[in-house]
């Protein structure tokens, strides 16, 4: 297991993390107190920054050692110049956004490579807990009663990929995972994987 001075790195952000190339430029969108941040530093020796909605992630990461500031990836993403990062990181934090579609557009424009990772609602779980309970599901990956979530647009994996063709994107990697951590196939129509995956990450980049 991949451990930082304060603890083992989330699943979805190990994943991440194996895919960043060593001495690439990284920007983390949401990286709360900089847990990937400072793994990258430390054992890729990417350039790395950051930025994150709450003072106490900033303040965290900056006692770190590591370049956050405050931003908001709604509105402070489109003040990046154009192709400044390889890559541009968004972990469990879509949902959370006001425009997801204008955040994934910033994201690609900044970064030749977006790496996005989410819940998925469309798990099984999930739709039987609407279909029988009637109600806001909680889950491992969607912690929030539904009066005090910060997640305005969930969505599902085939809704990710939907917007990725409306925008013309490349899906260069996909991967699902279950409530345990495993790695589950996920092909292009994603039907087995939508039902049965807790989270998804995928790599992206513009069509050329």
């Amino acid at each position: 297991m991949m451990t930082l001075a304060n603890g083992p790195l989330r699943v979805d952000l190990k994943l991440i993390a194996e895919m960043v190339e060593p001495g690439a430029r990284v920007l983390d969108v949401g990286c709360g107190e900089g847990a990937l941040l400072d793994w990258l530093g430390r054992n890729r020796g990417v350039d790395g920054r950051g930025i994150e909605l709450s003072m106490e992630g900033v303040s965290a990461g900056v006692g770190h050692g590591l370049s956050v500031i405050q931003g908001d990836a709604d509105t402070d993403l489109k003040d990046y110049p154009s192709g400044a990062f390889d890559y541009v990181i968004l972990s469990q934090t879509l949902q959370a956004t006001h425009e997801p579609r204008k955040v994934l557009e910033n994201m690609l424009r900044i970064g030749r490579h977006a790496i996005v990772s989410f819940p998925n609602f469309g798990h099984w779980r999930v739709r039987a807990h609407l279909l029988f309970r009637g109600t806001m599901p909680v889950t491992d990956t969607l912690t929030y009663q539904w009066y005090d979530t910060p997640n305005i647009h969930f969505c599902t994996i085939r809704d990710f990929l939907g917007l990725c063709d409306a925008l013309n994107v490349r899906v260069d990697k996909a991967i699902a995972l279950d409530r345990d951590g495993r790695v589950l196939p996920l092909p292009r129509a994603a039907g087995i994987a939508n039902l049965f995956a807790d989270q998804a990450l995928f790599v992206l980049s513009r069509e050329t």
